[in-house]
């Protein structure tokens, strides 16, 4: 790992790069190829923002997914309200952008 975030961020493109790659050439739902880039992209995203945090205490808005492979339902109410998350951030557009 380099403590670069530049050098980071190149890896991270890259990884997305070879998993968009792989997805076009999938040879079907569970192909071994699109599993391993996925996961190539979690692990370049966590070194760039560990490099990202070293270098400038910043962090990005991003936060890598981990699926409960315990859960084969992907069970989420984006309608709920989540109350715990008080920070949340709301964008708005203004009226010449709308």
């Amino acid at each position: 790992m380099s403590n670069n975030p530049r050098a980071e961020l190149a890896h991270l493109t890259a990884a997305l790069e070879e998993h968009l790659n792989a997805i076009i050439n999938s040879r079907g739902e569970h192909d071994a190829a699109v599993d391993n880039t996925y996961v190539a992209i979690a692990n370049a995203f966590e070194r760039y923002e560990e490099a990202l945090f070293d270098a400038y205490e910043e962090v990005t808005p991003l936060e890598v997914f981990i699926e409960d492979e315990d859960d084969d339902d992907f069970d989420y109410d984006f309608d709920e309200e989540d109350d715990e998350d008080d920070d949340e951030v709301e964008y708005y557009l203004d009226e010449e952008q709308k």
